[in-house]
């Protein structure tokens, strides 16, 4: 139906445009295009990425609930690792330590929290070898020591 997708682009309510705004500018490694005291817009050309942070003038709570996740493709599971050990030494909430998932979609994942609340999952697909060790029981496993429940 989409005819040469050129972008994405979304936007969300966030209860704080300044402290969402600071969280995303880190997360995404880029500072924002534009930014008022309404909106700021973020443009990851290498993700194909327009985000859009929107301030909540309705008065009403935000439904973080509706938005399941937004999530974030990464290169390996090395990679999964060092987003969480950043996001760790930031201070910002994990949700799900970094771990393989083998039900479902077969994962190298992590998911963390943004300041006002949305689900954000940092994954990586498993690689042929990683599929070919799969365990018998398929339980998840932890990729850093010490985050197991």
């Amino acid at each position: 139906m989409i005819v040469s997708p050129a972008e994405f682009h979304i936007s969300i309510r966030v209860s704080d445009l300044d402290e969402s705004t600071a969280f995303y500018t880190s997360f995404l490694g880029v500072e924002p295009k534009d930014s008022t005291e309404r909106f700021s817009t973020f443009i990851v050309p290498e993700l194909r990425l327009n985000l859009v942070l929107l301030v909540n003038d309705s008065g009403k709570p935000l439904d973080t609930y509706s938005l399941y996740h937004i999530g974030l493709g990464v290169a390996d599971k090395a990679a999964v690792i060092e987003t969480y050990l950043r996001a760790k030494a930031q201070g910002v909430p994990i949700v799900k330590p970094p771990r393989t998932t083998w039900r479902g979609t077969p994962l190298h994942e992590l998911w963390l929290r943004d300041p006002t609340g949305y689900g954000i999952e940092i994954y990586a697909r498993l690689t042929a070898d990683e599929l070919a060790a799969m365990p018998a029981d398929m339980e998840t496993s932890f990729l850093v020591p010490g985050t197991e429940p």
